[in-house]
């Protein structure tokens, strides 16, 4: 259990000033709710101001999930491993999931719209960001050690969900799409939040070592936030769940607009039905990334770990059953199933993944590997 830093003390910037991106957010979700449905209306009737005001609810939102990150962040230093990383990856998806049953329910019915959100999470996480780790973090360690088990854990429930979620689907017959029928949703739902909840079971309770740095070749190798975050005031556990849940309100009441610029402005721009989803995506784990690679850079691999495959684990587990739910409560179609290019680049991402946390040690060629898959995933979003 983390015990607080001399950082945890009360000097530093005031509570209201290191809060300004909620202030932001709350200002702008004022505006919003009262002027927003002239902004919205016919936005290819005002490109620059659509394009704008766009911008600018991008800003805020990207703000805002820094703040939402900021805040897990602290909770990780006041609960100590692996509590913190997994607040900081719930709140990720929490983010995730508003902005994806936002964008459904905005304009015409999008079927594959969650499905490339997910796909397009899974290739930022497990090869973006999984590349930039092991690279810059072997640029200056040349080599780094994480805990085998816990990464074989992630793997382990990670393979058979994605298999069972975005494949399968695209095999079945009682659909004759990449959709899934009623029964197969329940059955996608059921197996995804049992798999996950057994998963928390092990992260949090019963092996909760398998998610904590290996001590064996070196001991100061734990996690040091305060090595990490020097100039963070860090407060009490109760301040910075009730902040972490104010910042993440704005946010989700902010969703709805940003996603119907969205939705127009990829009709407009005449861009793939995927091009939505890689927003999302960024738009979600810019932060958590950042978080992510900072960690490796200061030789903290397994935190990285634990951020990566556990946002590409809570993803799937979390994500399905989610638009699953919101598809069946407003009528909407969701296509599950990938495409075939999607399919073989999952299929090598994964088995690459295997191979990458197959050892105890991970080195720059592995994250180049990761690198160029997501080069070829990019690529392949305007060439497919």
């Amino acid at each position: 259990m983390a015990t607080d830093t001399p950082s945890a003390t009360h000097t530093g910037p005031s509570l209201w000033r290191s809060e300004a991106a909620l202030l932001v957010a709350l200002g702008t979700l004022a505006m919003f709710l009262i002027f927003g449905s002239g902004w919205v209306s016919a936005p290819a009737d005002h490109p620059v101001r659509s394009v704008l005001l766009f911008c600018w609810l991008f800003g805020v939102v990207l703000w805002s999930a820094f703040s939402v990150v900021r805040h897990a962040e602290a909770l990780a230093q006041l609960l100590g491993e692996p509590l913190g990383t997994l607040i900081l990856t719930l709140s990720v998806i929490g983010i995730e999931v508003v902005m994806i049953s936002s964008i459904m329910l905005t304009g015409e019915n999008n079927p594959s719209l969650a499905r490339e959100t997910m796909f397009g999470v899974l290739m930022i996480v497990m090869n973006l960001l999984v590349g930039l780790t092991l690279l810059l973090g072997g640029l200056r360690h040349h080599e780094q050690t994480f805990n085998l088990q816990g990464a074989g854990a992630y793997l382990a429930v990670i393979l058979p969900l994605a298999a069972l979620g975005l494949i399968l689907p695209t095999f079945t017959t009682s659909t004759t799409d990449a959709s899934v029928s009623t029964l197969l949703a329940w059955f996608l739902g059921f197996a995804c939040i049992l798999l996950y909840g057994i998963f928390l079971g092990i992260q949090t309770m019963r092996h909760r070592g398998w998610f904590l740095p290996p001590q064996v070749e070196r001991p100061e190798q734990t996690h040091n936030f305060a090595e990490e975050h020097p100039h963070m005031v860090v407060r009490s556990v109760k301040v910075h769940a009730c902040l972490l849940i104010a910042t993440m309100v704005p946010i989700v009441l902010l969703a709805k607009f940003l996603a119907q610029f969205l939705d127009a402005g990829i009709e407009v721009a005449g861009l793939p039905a995927a091009a939505a989803g890689l927003v999302v995506a960024l738009l979600v784990l810019t932060p958590e990334g950042l978080g992510a690679v900072r960690s490796a850079w200061n030789d903290h691999l397994m935190r990285s770990v634990n951020i990566c495959l556990g946002s590409a684990l809570a993803t799937i587990g979390l994500t399905i059953p989610a638009v699953l739910a919101v598809a069946a409560i407003s009528g909407r179609t969701v296509e599950l199933g990938l495409q075939r290019v999607d399919m073989l680049l999952l299929i090598v991402t994964l088995a690459v993944s295997m191979i990458t946390f197959g050892g105890g040690r991970t080195n720059i060629l592995q994250g180049a590997v990761h690198l160029v898959l997501f080069m070829a995933y990019a690529v392949l979003i305007f060439d497919s």
